[in-house]
């Protein structure tokens, strides 16, 4: 199982939607995927499920040794109960198989403090030793169960513990982003950041309590995939490919040169990039963009409603749309399915190889 983390701090970066759209392409393509909902919004669980008409949360745990979201999954190392962490009930996609989610849970948030007093003190305490590693062994522990191949973060747009935690667990991360002014700003200060996580993740894993815990630490440095940047205008010129309009063209411009200035170098000198010839027998140089995915603009509403990726509509019995309106939205549905298959295809093929 490969954990990969989709993050970034800054918000309103179609975070969510990528996570979902990117773990149902990895289905089509035949790899098991397990989504998780890290975010305590829990929007990729509305997201799963669709147009959900319940007044009761459906994931919550009726037996706290039976847990079915990823907060009660956590439970017996951050409140110390006298049973061990075991796999989570997968909630499966109703309408693409092999498809799965651990859901959220909003009392998740409960834990950040507690999580982040054990990144500082459990070398001390001993009573903390079991907290640090409890994330990742609940996602491996799932992982296990249901044969997963990938396990797709979604995390909370924050630097708080339970993302670093994550992050440094995972096997690999991809930031998504917009072509904004925030987003540039938002590489230049994880290129400040990442680099302390991977300090202090290179400690936490030799950490002699956390190497005996019962939920042990992970070793592992996260691998940068690369970068996704969503929702822009393209337009086509003549016979052209569609290409971002010259006013979003200056911003992809702009995070080009934070990529290149501050994130990649952050990121070569903490050794969180894979070898050149990784990339390049992917076909994914890090100072591209591993997926570009155009605004869904009223699509994303259609497809929230029927728990589908955008690319996964069907027109004809799915909406109402007819004639020009329909070709059109077809035209954006064929795009989005050819840069989620490209970016699916390049995030195979780069991990196949470490």
């Amino acid at each position: 199982m490969k954990q990969i983390a989709i993050f970034n701090h800054k918000g309103g970066v179609a975070k969510t939607t990528l996570t979902f759209h990117l773990g149902w392409m990895l289905s089509l393509l035949g790899k098991r995927v397990m989504l998780v909902d890290c975010d305590p919004q829990c929007n990729l669980t509305g997201l799963f499920l669709g147009d959900m008409d319940t007044e009761a949360y459906p994931f919550e745990s009726e037996s706290p040794q039976k847990p079915r979201n990823i907060r009660d999954a956590v439970r017996p190392a951050f409140e110390s109960r006298p049973y061990m962490i075991s796999a989570t009930e997968l909630f499966e996609s109703e309408g693409q198989s092999g498809l799965f989610l651990l859901p959220g849970h909003v009392g998740l948030s409960e834990y950040e403090s507690q999580l982040a007093v054990a990144h500082e003190l459990s070398n001390t305490l001993s009573a903390l030793q079991n907290i640090p590693g409890a994330l990742h062994h609940a996602i491996r522990k799932s992982a296990e169960h249901y044969a997963v191949d990938f396990a797709l973060i979604d995390m909370s747009p924050s630097l708080g513990a339970i993302n670093q935690n994550l992050f440094m667990t995972s096997d690999a991360f991809i930031l998504p982003m917009a072509p904004d002014l925030f987003s540039s700003m938002a590489l230049r200060s994880l290129a400040r950041t990442l680099p302390k996580w991977a300090e202090w993740g290179k400690k936490a894993s030799t950490n002699a309590l956390l190497k005996i815990a019962d939920y042990p630490f992970r070793a592992v440095t996260p691998a940068y995939l690369g970068s996704a940047v969503n929702n822009f205008r393209k337009r086509a010129r003549g016979d052209e490919q569609a290409k971002p309009t010259q006013a979003f063209q200056e911003w992809f411009d702009r995070l080009a040169e934070a990529k290149s200035t501050d994130l990649l170098v952050a990121l070569e000198n903490s050794r969180m990039l894979l070898a050149p010839e990784i990339y390049a027998a992917a076909h994914a140089p890090p100072n591209e963009f591993l997926m570009e995915i155009g605004s869904l603009d009223g699509l994303i509403a259609t497809a929230q409603e029927l728990a589908k990726p955008v690319f996964a509509i069907d027109l004809a019995t799915d909406t109402n749309f007819r004639g020009n309106v329909a070709e059109t939205y077809q035209l954006k549905i064929n795009d989005v399915f050819r840069s989620f298959r490209t970016g699916a295809e390049k995030v195979i093929a780069l991990t196949d190889m470490f």
